[in-house]
Parts: C-alpha cells; structure tokens; sequence
C-alpha cells in the first residue's frame, strides 16, 4: 500500500479531465474517500483475518468489484442533481485506482483484482513504489521518508501533470 494521502492525488487529478460543472466539490471529495476506503480492510487484522484470506489486506476490498460496488453505493448516497454516468465513471475510477497504485508497490502479497471470483493476489510486472512502515512513529523514519520521495516521484508528479495537461487542454477548446 502507499500512504494514505497519496491515494488522494488521483482522484484530485482525474477530475481535471471531465467537464467543467460534471463534478461538484463534493463529489470530488467522495471521489477522495473512495480512493482511500479499501484500506480499511487493515482494520481486520485487529479481528484476527489473515492478510491472504479474501477479506484480508488487499483482497476483496482492492478488487474491480468492490471499486464497481463502492462506485454505486457512492451514486446512491449523492443527491439526484450530482446523479450521472460521468460521475459513476469518475467515482469507479477512483475507487479502481487504491488497487492499481498497491499493485505498483515492492512488498506485501499483491492485490486481488478479480476477487470474489478468485483471490488470486497481483502485481504489476515494474513496482517503483516503496511499501511504507506501518505504525505512525515507524511513518516518521528515515524509511518513511524513502517512501513519501518515492511517491512524490510516482504518484504526486503524474497526478500534478495529469492535471495541469488537462486544464491546458480545457483552456484551449
């Protein structure tokens, strides 16, 4: 997994690309949230799930699924008025892109993309992203910060140009 708050540079990201007015702040920032919820299946740990059972740390909740539920039940919770299939795609992709960014990670088990249908864990074949420590004082650690460079590096600088690519290409048309 990386960071927390580096999962929300996505989402910030890839909402520069739809059309001005299609995304309210408000589903910008559920589209954060969606970003980061699949972590929460860590919280098992604590209830004695396994990191490779289907429930464990990046098994169902890091699936295309769970980002295709999480996207709809996000839908549901949204008032008529912000109802729309870019804002579904907007939210689906966010939710899709806390698995794509672990599966770019060097540690761990992988990601079960296709559960529940299999629990079958992956990577992708180039990993640059450092797994960071876990715990809040091991975060503020000389390998916290490798971690936080190298997703500066991975995640925050493609987001960044993503977004300002975007707007150019908005102000333009």
């Amino acid at each position: 997994m990386s960071t927390i708050v580096s999962h929300a540079a996505v989402p910030i990201a890839l909402s520069a690309c739809f059309p001005d007015g299609i995304l309210s702040p408000e589903v910008v920032l559920l589209g954060v949230a969606c970003s980061m919820i699949p972590d929460l299946d860590a919280l098992g740990f604590a209830f004695g799930v396994r990191y490779g059972d289907p429930w464990g740390h990046r098994g169902m909740t890091h699936s295309i699924s769970f980002a295709l539920c999480l996207g709809a039940l996000s839908m549901a919770v949204l008032p008529g008025e912000h109802k729309s299939w870019p804002v579904f795609v907007f939210l689906f992709l966010s939710s899709l892109s806390h698995p794509v960014i672990d599966a770019l990670t060097d540690g761990g088990l992988g990601v079960a993309l296709f559960a529940p249908f299999s629990n079958k864990r992956y990577f992708f074949a180039w990993r640059p992203l450092a797994v960071p420590p876990i715990g809040i004082y091991a975060f503020f650690s000389a390998r916290g910060w490798l971690v936080l460079k190298s997703e500066m590096r991975w995640i925050w600088l493609p987001s960044a140009l993503l977004f300002g690519v975007a707007r150019v290409v908005k102000a333009l048309l």
